[in-house]
């Protein structure tokens, strides 16, 4: 057990949150404009006439080039040998600023060498955070360099890819998982459909902030539920938001 909780320790689980990069599509730059109107046109509905830009507020933020990351949940087990415990500390990135919320998450990432793991990392959000960490102009972290690196080299645990077992036509949401394995669920409040909302309507930052870092917990659990581990194993989870 004391190997396993060690390389335990080095798995950063994390999950982002996205919304578009401005609150309306007018208040693009023209040039962003002009692109955003040639990428709708492949993602509108099916012989359906629409408004240039309507589709900006509830679609862009899935898209590094048109949105942002406004929240990075991460979490990390962390044996405390004194009290013979376990505990999952988590804490979260969700400044005004995206680059100040990019430049806390990329400090994080300098500490030590981390397995990054993430729902469907592979696909959203480890891509996704390489690209806004470039067009935020800060310098790319190692645990996020993959270019010209091995497979077997890039450290990225993927919980989606994972669960396929080589069936790369099936998708599973997260939620599932943590229903199939008992797991609380992370959806209360909002889900992700929603964020866009809370951030510009609701101005809720925070609410958004607890949304992600459930997410994280969850992920993490699934995560512990595939090493055959019980669903009773005992862990304190600690937010370290308060830290200095």
């Amino acid at each position: 057990m004391g190997n396993f909780l060690n390389e335990l320790s080095d798995i950063l689980f994390l999950d982002i949150e996205t919304a578009s990069q401005e609150e309306t599509f007018e208040a693009l730059p023209p040039r962003l404009q002009e692109e955003w109107i040639k990428k709708e046109k492949h993602i509108q509905p099916k012989d359906e006439e629409i408004e240039p830009g309507s589709l900006f507020f509830n679609k862009a933020g899935i898209y590094a080039e048109f949105g942002k990351v406004i929240c990075v949940g991460v979490g990390y087990f962390h044996f405390v040998e004194e009290e013979n415990k376990l505990e999952f500390r988590t804490k979260s990135y969700g400044e005004e600023q995206e680059y100040d919320t990019l430049a806390g998450f990329v400090e994080l990432l300098q500490r030590k060498k981390w397995i990054l793991c993430a729902h469907n990392g592979k696909e959203f959000d480890f891509p996704y955070l390489s690209r806004r960490v470039l067009i935020n102009r800060i310098p790319l972290p190692e645990p996020l360099q993959i270019a010209g690196k091995k497979p077997w080299e890039v450290r990225h645990l993927d919980t989606l890819e994972l669960w396929k077992f080589g069936d790369y036509k099936h998708y599973t949401r997260l939620e599932l998982l943590a229903a199939i394995f008992d797991i609380p669920t992370s959806k209360e409040g909002i889900d992700g459909s929603q964020v866009n909302e809370a951030y510009y309507h609701e101005k809720d930052l925070e609410k958004i902030r607890e949304y992600c870092l459930r997410d994280v917990l969850v992920t993490a659990q699934i995560y512990l539920a595939f090493q055959g581990l019980p669903p009773d194993m005992e862990m304190e989870v600690v937010n370290k938001d308060s830290d200095e």
